[in-house]
């Protein structure tokens, strides 16, 4: 976790004034900006928390997309074909009566178009 000072960069959210914000200091001796209105009072240490918790989730999914290359890596260098195993997993989200109805619109479109 990063130990700057709580203060640094801290920014009112959008319609506070600059006058709310003030410098507090809390019972450990840190010093917090904080800014308030009635319907906000944010910190500059839970604002770099949020910021850091999604900062985490952002680098999880991204090692997650990496292991799906991977997997889709090896399984092409099985032999088999990529394009339509993303295609089988597409389907295996969506419900039967989603999948027969687009099925049926797509026979529907290609007998009119003299395709079968």
């Amino acid at each position: 976790m990063r130990t700057n000072p709580p203060s640094e960069g801290l920014h009112a959210p959008k319609g506070l004034g600059k006058s709310n914000a003030t410098v507090m200091e809390s019972s450990r001796g840190e010093k917090m900006s904080d800014i308030t209105n009635d319907a906000y009072n944010v910190t500059a240490e839970e604002l770099r928390q949020f910021i850091e918790r999604f900062e985490h989730l952002e680098a999880e999914k991204k090692d997650i997309a990496d292991q799906q290359k991977e997997v889709m890596a090896e399984a092409k260098g099985r032999g088999y074909d990529t394009k339509v195993l993303r295609k089988i997993i597409a389907l295996r989200k969506r419900t039967p009566d989603d999948i027969a109805e687009e099925e049926a619109v797509l026979d529907l479109y290609k007998a009119a178009l003299g395709m079968e």
